[in-house]
């Protein structure tokens, strides 16, 4: 992690005390108190999902919805967080929960947060996975009370533009699902970038910072400034992670390395080579990405590092890292803008 200076390490102590806050209230919007009595069955479900939702995770969006209030207030103190915004952020991670748990099911992966996809604890097959759609359901509808709920005159507008966010994640989610079946040829390095902006970007970094200003009644001004960060490092986090998906570690990088690959993935290292590759190199890279084979994933990774691939994704990344600092260095000086400028850097600099 990025070395912190010693004003930002006491805001470390306080940091702690916010996400204790933040997972008692997740611990109370997880299940409904009007639920309880619905059936045994029922409650047997809840008790997996609890298990699921409360993993030990890094809370990343609840963590850039409190600084952003902090921004738009001008505090630099997480114990002055006030109760509406830890409620928010409980719901954001609820909803977060939502779609991993949906995304399990896509991907049909078999572990998350160091413990088995919610589908494969309810049941086997498609038993499982449609209960596993019924739960994600269950916690984005839970996610939407909490939100709409917060005792604060911004909330309304905070959850509608995190819907309107939501909507465009879909997009995102249904552009990546298709685009595993297309040839190589016909996907653009703008069109990973767009996958990448409305998966990543949008909702994992520009919302959470958007929504949290707008709790604290920030003006049009920051919040534009709060989008421009979220959208470069939101993008460098995700091109990182494509890296990640098909060279990492699985020890090192807390995700299955070459998973992307397997999954047929169209992904920016992936194009960014194919588009670099000479003839005899792109139908070796079509062929490769038409029937992925675990026997094949050294030689894809090979193939994607020789065309420069790799190379070319980690300077993009540098590249959208420095917009993101750019664009952050508009905020001033502050230890709410220092702490999310090392968030940023461990974010794109994660190993993999």
């Amino acid at each position: 992690m990025t070395q912190l200076a010693p004003n930002q390490n006491a805001g470390v102590s306080a940091l702690a005390r916010f996400q204790v806050d933040l997972k008692e209230g997740l611990e109370g919007w997880v299940e409904a108190d009007d639920e309880r009595g619905l059936d045994p069955l029922w409650q047997q479900s809840r008790q997996f999902v609890r298990e699921y939702a409360l993993r030990p995770a890094k809370r990343v969006r609840p963590t850039l919805l409190a600084l952003g209030w902090m921004l738009a207030r001008g505090h630099a103190d997480w114990s002055a967080i006030p109760r509406e915004v830890v409620q928010f952020g409980a719901g954001l991670e609820l909803l977060h929960t939502f779609m991993l748990i949906h995304d399990d099911v896509a991907d049909r992966a078999q572990s998350r947060r160091g413990g088995a996809s919610l589908h494969k604890l309810l049941g086997s097959g498609r038993l499982g996975e449609d209960l596993a759609v019924v739960s994600g359901d269950h916690l984005y509808a839970r996610a939407m009370e909490a939100m709409f709920a917060a005792p604060s005159p911004h909330a309304i507008a905070a959850a509608r533009y995190m819907l309107e966010v939501c909507r465009h994640t879909a997009a995102g989610q249904h552009l990546d699902l298709v685009l595993t079946m297309a040839p190589l040829a016909e996907v653009t390095l703008f069109r990973t970038l767009k996958v990448a902006d409305l998966k990543t970007a949008r909702y994992g970094f520009v919302a959470p910072l958007a929504c949290g200003a707008m709790l604290g009644g920030a003006d049009r001004g920051l919040l534009e400034t709060l989008r421009r960060v979220g959208r470069h490092a939101g993008l460098a986090y995700q091109l990182r992670d494509d890296l990640i998906g098909l060279c990492g570690d699985d020890a090192v990088a807390g995700k299955a390395g070459g998973a992307d690959y397997l999954e047929g993935k169209r992904t920016f290292p992936v194009i960014a080579a194919w588009t670099r590759a000479d003839s005899a190199g792109r139908a070796h890279l079509e062929s490769l990405w038409t029937e992925p084979n675990p026997l094949l994933l050294e030689g894809a990774r090979a193939a994607v590092a020789r065309w420069g691939g790799i190379a070319s994704t980690q300077r993009v990344v540098e590249v959208r890292t420095r917009a993101a600092r750019k664009a952050l260095e508009a905020l001033g000086t502050s230890p709410a803008v220092a702490f999310l400028d090392s968030m940023l850097s461990d974010f794109t600099r994660r190993a993999a």
